[in-house]
């Protein structure tokens, strides 16, 4: 992947104005495990030497680092593959997908006691899901389609709530809602609490090979920066690596979370959360080609993207 996505640079950017300083955009999130591995270890840094300064910046949403990647404020940045294709369609192609970082990680649970034991059973009832448009919500409205249900939005008779996920729990005790679909480490969380499993990772979409986060970069500064992105590919490869075979990468990456928000996560928690969550470089286009549709049939893109124009790297 590295190579490709050289090669497709090769050339370019002669013109453009050096980075002095390179701003990462992620969220204090276990989906974007290699960000919170190299920061807290500043691997980057280290790679990218002297006279290049790395600033982290974390955000809570997709739609806040897609306006910073619009601003030129972000350079690189880990995000959900739905607002990724949104900031490459807003963009006329101006950002592109550079990597996965993270596939699965997503889990459908009911509130104890609800009686639902499955999809068909969230008719006449309220479902979670973390904000409008994201990943999850569209995972939702596909696994309603595929069981010829439809949200009450689109005249159904399911309804579809955004929450904040570490308010789910709250709202599931006082029955405001019946059923969520929530990225981990929040279904882990949530199941540790009393909530049921509905539906586990690989049930939700794709077998769980979606991509749930992925790099973005703005090709302005990919064409400008080719030796940079070289070197955060490099680095980014090695954290993945790093998250898969080396059980100390998770403490580290919850030490970083704890340090960020005031709160770690407990051992079993983030070990039962990266059971279900696939650490990986490796794009699956269908699934990201997937969300694009949904996303345009749902009206939030108004044209699909087109992959020549969505992806950094060439064909393989």
């Amino acid at each position: 992947m590295l190579l490709i996505v050289l090669a497709s640079m090769a050339g370019c950017g002669k013109s453009q104005e050096k980075a002095t300083t390179v701003n990462m955009g992620y969220f204090n999130n276990i989906t974007h495990a290699q960000a919170l591995l190299m920061k807290a270890e500043g691997k980057l840094e280290e790679s990218f030497g002297d006279g290049i300064t790395v600033k982290w910046n974390a955000f809570n949403a997709g739609p806040a680092e897609v306006e910073a990647l619009f601003s030129g404020a972000i350079d690189i940045g880990y995000i959900g593959p739905v607002p990724a294709i949104n900031a490459n369609v807003k963009s006329k192609g101006d950002v592109v997908i550079l990597s996965s970082a993270t596939k699965g990680g997503a889990v459908l649970v009911g509130r104890q006691g609800s009686g639902i034991k499955g999809v068909q059973d969230l008719s006449g009832k309220v479902v979670a899901i973390p904000q409008i448009g994201n990943t999850q919500h569209l995972s939702l409205l596909q696994l309603l389609s595929e069981n010829g249900m439809k949200p009450a939005s689109e005249g159904g008779d399911v309804t579809v709530s955004a929450v904040q996920n570490a308010d789910v729990a709250n709202m599931m005790e006082r029955g405001d809602i019946d059923a969520a679909l929530v990225p981990e480490p929040w279904g882990a969380t949530l199941l540790g609490q009393g909530a049921e499993m509905l539906m586990d990772y690989d049930e939700i979409y794709m077998q769980g090979q979606y991509d749930v986060a992925v790099v973005v970069v703005r090709k302005e500064f990919m064409e400008a920066n080719p030796e940079l992105v070289e070197k955060f590919l490099a680095e980014h490869e090695a954290a993945t690596k790093k998250v898969n075979e080396d059980a100390a990468a998770l403490n580290t990456i919850n030490e970083e979370i704890d340090r960020a928000t005031g709160k770690s996560l407990s051992e079993a928690i983030i070990s039962e959360a990266f059971g279900r969550i696939g650490v990986s470089t490796e794009l699956n286009r269908e699934s990201v080609m997937g969300f694009a549709s949904i996303s345009k049939e749902q009206g939030l893109i108004a044209d699909l993207p087109e992959e020549g124009n969505l992806f950094a790297e060439k064909e393989k």
